[in-house]
């Protein structure tokens, strides 16, 4: 069975033709408007096209822009300054990042040097394993070739909108997390790893007492500072009713005023909720993040 990516997506997909047609195969590229009972895909040109999944061979999502190389390294470096863990070390290109378990970010390598290979898995598999913890690999995407078939644990989409915010004054941001925000984030992740970030500054925001989110401001080397969301939650009771729209906004305006221009967010392609909600603010996907174990390599 295929799998599709969430509705909104940008995808090429392949799919058969009708019996006797020259060439029995096309493509169609665009963005997803449905899944079922019939996927649609409407082009860059306006016009829905309707596709059996019956019919479908291949799907593969697609960035919402064409985006360079670089610009993808880039951003990833910020993101790696901004959800550090607690230990790092750095191989032939690769940050390493520890942090007990808590987090596949945080546990995780990712590769930031041009010069990142696969050459240097031994390695890393071997760090990870005198600290007892799986080696997974943050990869994104180009920035280094997976083999074909290689199974992702987890997979998500980095969203990136320029912004010009201002702060919302019914939001309180604290360099660091309380008791009460502890408590409406309601996550097994500690106020260490939370706080951790190099060469940046964090703002942890309340909002009315039912919603929380971490921003990270960090820059990247080609200058740019990012502000990272990341940890949005709203407590159950009050979901649907804008605070985590408002949150976001006030986290950025925090963020506009410690220089940032550009945001990021990183979502499990699976969050189609809240894929929609950092759309509605203008973000747009970037590329993506696979989740690799290393010792299926």
């Amino acid at each position: 069975m295929i799998h599709l990516p969430p509705v909104g997506t940008r995808v090429t997909l392949r799919h058969r033709l009708p019996p006797g047609s020259v060439p029995p195969l096309t493509d169609v590229v665009g963005h997803l408007l449905d899944v079922t009972p019939t996927i649609r895909v409407r082009t860059k040109t306006g016009v829905v096209v309707d596709v059996s999944p019956a019919d479908v061979i291949a799907v593969r999502a697609l960035t919402d822009a064409p985006v360079r190389t670089s610009q993808i390294r880039n951003l990833e470096h910020a993101a790696a300054l901004a959800w550090p863990g607690l230990e790092q070390h750095w191989l032939d290109g690769w940050l390493l990042r520890f942090s007990g378990g808590q987090s596949h970010r945080a546990n995780s390598a990712v590769p930031l040097d041009v010069h990142a290979t696969l050459r240097s898995l031994p390695a890393i598999v071997d760090w990870y394993r005198t600290r007892d913890a799986t080696p997974w690999l943050a990869v994104p995407d180009r920035l280094v070739r997976l083999p074909d078939g290689v199974p992702a644990a987890l997979e998500s989409m980095v969203m990136t909108s320029r912004f010009d915010a201002t702060p919302v004054a019914s939001a309180e941001v604290s360099p660091e997390p309380d008791e009460r925000w502890m408590r409406i984030y309601a996550r097994a992740v500690d106020v260490d790893v939370l706080t951790a970030v190099l060469d940046g500054e964090l703002g942890f925001a309340t909002l009315a007492g039912a919603a929380v989110g971490r921003c990270a401001v960090t820059r990247a080397p080609d200058g740019t500072r990012w502000a990272g969301l990341a940890a949005v939650r709203v407590d159950e009771g009050h979901r649907r009713e804008g605070h985590a729209l408002a949150l976001c906004s006030a986290l950025l305006g925090w963020a506009a005023e410690r220089g940032a221009t550009q945001a990021y967010v990183q979502v499990l392609s699976d969050n189609v909720a809240a894929m929609s909600l950092y759309r509605s603010m203008g973000f747009t996907t970037q590329h993506r993040v696979r989740y690799v174990d290393g010792r299926t390599l």
